[in-house]
């Protein structure tokens, strides 16, 4: 099973980067748009590993999450991996209660260490993938439009739990179904 660990999105904040995305699209015409059913603030990818693991996992992920109480993050910017001007994804930014974010995330690197799995060691860049693109060159005139789509006003994600998924490819795409969700606290 191909294992991941993010937090879901809210329908209200999915609708309003739906709003964000079809903006990116008429300035950016050529990127591929992520389905809105993917959106989500992953947290650690586990990669392909054996059914078994799945227990395992979720014990990592209720002690992960059983000191912290819910929490809020607000969409705030649009950036790129590896560099916005030659993204091969675009992504949105989070601000606000960051620390209990990033909190959850090393306690749930932890456990994968414990586990003997392998982590990612780059910094942790908590984000919700919107778009992918292939050759991007993003003009000084796309940028301008582009510091623009973001509203000030996006409502905030709650935070309340977190969620083990499953990644399933099938014919070149991927699905992803929920194996487990941990309430926060």
């Amino acid at each position: 099973m191909r294992f991941f660990i993010a937090l879901d999105i809210p329908d209200e904040s999915t609708r309003q980067i739906i709003a964000i995305q079809n903006n990116l699209k008429t300035i950016l015409p050529g990127v591929s748009l992520t389905y809105p059913e993917k959106f989500h603030l992953t947290l650690a990818f586990v990669g392909e590993q054996l059914e078994e693991l799945k227990e395992p996992l979720v014990k990592v992920l209720k002690n992960s999450a059983k000191e912290i109480p819910p929490f809020s993050v607000i969409p705030c910017c649009l950036d790129g991996f590896p560099h916005f001007h030659s993204a091969n994804v675009l992504w949105l930014g989070v601000k606000g209660e960051i620390d209990k974010l990033i909190k959850i995330r090393h306690h749930i690197k932890d456990g994968l260490t414990r586990l003997g799995l392998n982590t990612d060691p780059r910094r942790f860049i908590p984000h919700i993938a919107i778009a992918k693109a292939k050759d991007l060159k993003i003009s000084f005139e796309q940028e301008k439009l582009l510091e623009k789509i973001i509203p000030d006003n996006l409502d905030p994600i709650l935070v309340d739990s977190i969620k083990l998924y499953e990644s399933i490819e099938s014919g070149g795409f991927h699905s992803h179904n929920t194996l487990a969700e941990i309430k926060l606290g």
